[in-house]
């Protein structure tokens, strides 16, 4: 009887976030087939697993499947884990998946961390509906079709980027879809967890330091000028201004006018808008 691929979510920072699940099965396995056996090595050593561990990567992943899927036709069960977080998404997988499914394979997720859905709980902006876009491509006129996709979309948009990319990709993204408002979030569940908030313009020029794999949360609304203020009560534009403000990246002053354009209103009506939410919550 074949063995079960599991396809397991591990931590994306803080090794407290890995589910008791996902220890019993990486305990269990025949074999751990690892985006980087020295990351999952800390991961296994931390809860005392000897599982043995084996490179699957996106420069290996091809050369070494069917090898791994002839020790799961023999019954052996393994177990697929990226660097961090859900494997597959972004992450190596795409050639394993398909190839155990034809094989008769039972696939089995063992769900968990993810940093699209952290940065997502975090940032914000609706979750309502969203799109999920992975990395932006690095060759310039793929990146300009990626970018130029956005301005189709009308919703939030996550995607991840490199660090020494970032601050470029978030000019080019002001370019393609305006100054629409964002989430920065960088190294979630860690020491130096940041979450920075706020229109691109503000982001940029906050004081940030980029460091890790960025993922960033994009609310996307393209408006017309038939298109009536999108303000829905003085409530949502006092929750607006407290996450432009809390998290430091505007100033009061700044946040007012950010608001003040976006619902095409004098900053005098957003600041009574907001005083009105205060009083009424009193």
């Amino acid at each position: 009887m074949p063995g079960t691929l599991y396809v397991v979510a591990t931590p994306i920072g803080n090794l407290e976030d890995v589910t008791a699940r996902a220890l019993r099965v990486l305990q269990e396995v025949a074999l751990i087939a690892a985006e980087d056996t020295r990351r999952t090595a800390h991961l296994l050593a931390r809860y005392a697993i000897t599982t043995p561990t084996t490179s699957l990567h996106a420069h290996n992943e091809a050369r070494k499947t069917p090898a791994i899927v002839d020790r799961l036709l023999r019954g052996e069960s393994v177990a697929l884990v990226s660097d961090a977080g859900t494997p597959l998404i972004s992450d190596p997988g795409e050639h394993l998946l398909p190839a155990a499914i034809a094989a008769g394979i039972r696939i089995e997720p063992v769900p968990g961390p993810s940093a699209v859905m952290a940065a997502l709980s975090a940032a914000g902006i609706s979750t309502r509906r969203f799109t999920f876009l992975g990395f932006p491509p690095t060759r310039s006129k793929d990146r300009k079709l990626w970018m130029d996709e956005l301005r189709t979309l009308n919703h939030t948009v996550v995607f991840f980027e490199a660090p020494h990319r970032i601050r470029q990709t978030l000019v080019h993204l002001k370019a393609t879809i305006g100054d629409c408002s964002i989430a920065l979030c960088r190294e979630l569940t860690k020491i130096h967890e940041s979450l920075v908030r706020g229109p691109i313009s503000a982001v940029l020029e906050a004081d940030w330091e980029a460091r890790g794999e960025v993922t960033v949360v994009v609310n996307i609304v393209h408006k017309t000028k038939h298109d009536a203020p999108a303000i829905a009560n003085d409530a949502s534009v006092l929750a607006e201004f407290g996450l432009m403000t809390d998290s430091g990246s505007l100033s009061r002053r700044r946040a007012l006018a950010e608001l003040a354009r976006r619902y095409q209103l004098s900053p005098n009506q957003v600041y009574d808008a907001i005083e009105r939410a205060k009083k009424a919550a009193k």
